[in-house]
């Protein structure tokens, strides 16, 4: 089907602005709120990376909110008004509402334009969920339809394996990740939590191992084991406000598949008010989410 339509993802995607803009992506903003202080991602109304983190070092709470169905209605309504369909990407259904708040105001939106409104539940999250995104636009260039695209993206998208690990428990402590006995004693003992997105999109701990550096290794070594058999032209790294640690790991990675092009960008307050400062992921492509 002949169809004009654009992609569109949220703010949990954790692209680069300057990507989002070259690659022409509608991105919905989610808010946030910093003790008092709520921001909604919009351009006058937002924290940079390393402003956000330094507010959670210094002790800031930091609390988030899902996109609700009049929002996503009002993102969404101008492109179906003017003929354009819109082929949603959005955050794991398993880690918030927002895109079954997409697909509330998609029965409403699709049952008054011709031009529709597509839901894709990425299962994925951070630039795991961008990852995703990336594959999308490139098909899209390629001539590829929407309904092609989407069905690409179902059928691969528990292709996208997701590896993190954190320098603090506390945090994952606060998101009901660990208990705080497991936050306490693991922060004495050095004991750094390796975790995954898993098929069904949930966020969980898959190993724990001693010390900051042999964490950021095992990321790779959990990636380069899933790899065999995809190109993986193009790795993305998210971090926590620590660009040396993403760096070193950016490394490893070119010495173990030598990919074309790293993309290394900051984790967004999304979640880094759950991950917390220090955190750092790896985002590729995969046999099996399981392969550890």
């Amino acid at each position: 089907m002949d169809q004009k339509f654009i992609i569109a993802t949220d703010a949990t995607c954790d692209l680069p602005e300057e990507y989002i803009s070259a690659h022409k992506i509608s991105v919905l903003p989610m808010s946030y709120t910093v003790d008092t202080t709520t921001y909604t991602g919009a351009p006058d109304s937002f924290l940079s990376g390393k402003e956000f983190y330094a507010a959670l070092r210094a002790g800031s709470m930091a609390k988030t909110a899902q996109i609700n169905p009049d929002q996503y209605r009002q993102h969404f309504e101008p492109y179906l008004k003017e003929g354009t369909s819109v082929l949603y990407i959005g955050f794991s259904s398993a880690l918030s509402g927002s895109v079954q708040s997409a697909r509330i105001a998609a029965e409403t939106l699709n049952e008054t334009y011709d031009a529709k409104l597509y839901i894709v539940d990425s299962l994925c999250a951070s630039a795991g969920e961008g990852l995703l995104v990336d594959y999308a636009c490139a098909l899209r260039d390629s001539g590829a339809t929407l309904e092609g695209i989407q069905s690409w993206l179902e059928e691969n998208k528990l292709h996208l394996c997701h590896n993190f690990t954190v320098d603090d428990l506390h945090f994952l402590h606060r998101g009901g990740r660990v208990s705080k006995t497991a936050a306490i004693f693991g922060s004495m003992l050095g004991v750094k939590p390796v975790m995954h997105v898993n098929d069904e999109g949930k966020l969980v701990p898959i190993a724990k191992v001693r010390g900051r550096r042999q964490s950021l290794v095992a990321l790779v070594d959990n990636m380069a084991k899933a790899a065999p058999g995809y190109a993986n032209d193009r790795i993305f790294i998210g971090h926590g406000d620590c660009l040396e640690d993403a760096e070193f790991v950016a490394q490893l990675v070119r010495d173990r598949i030598n990919p074309k092009e790293i993309i290394i960008t900051y984790i967004s307050p999304i979640i880094g008010a759950h991950s917390g400062p220090g955190t750092v992921a790896v985002f590729s492509m995969g046999d099996s989410r399981h392969t550890f």
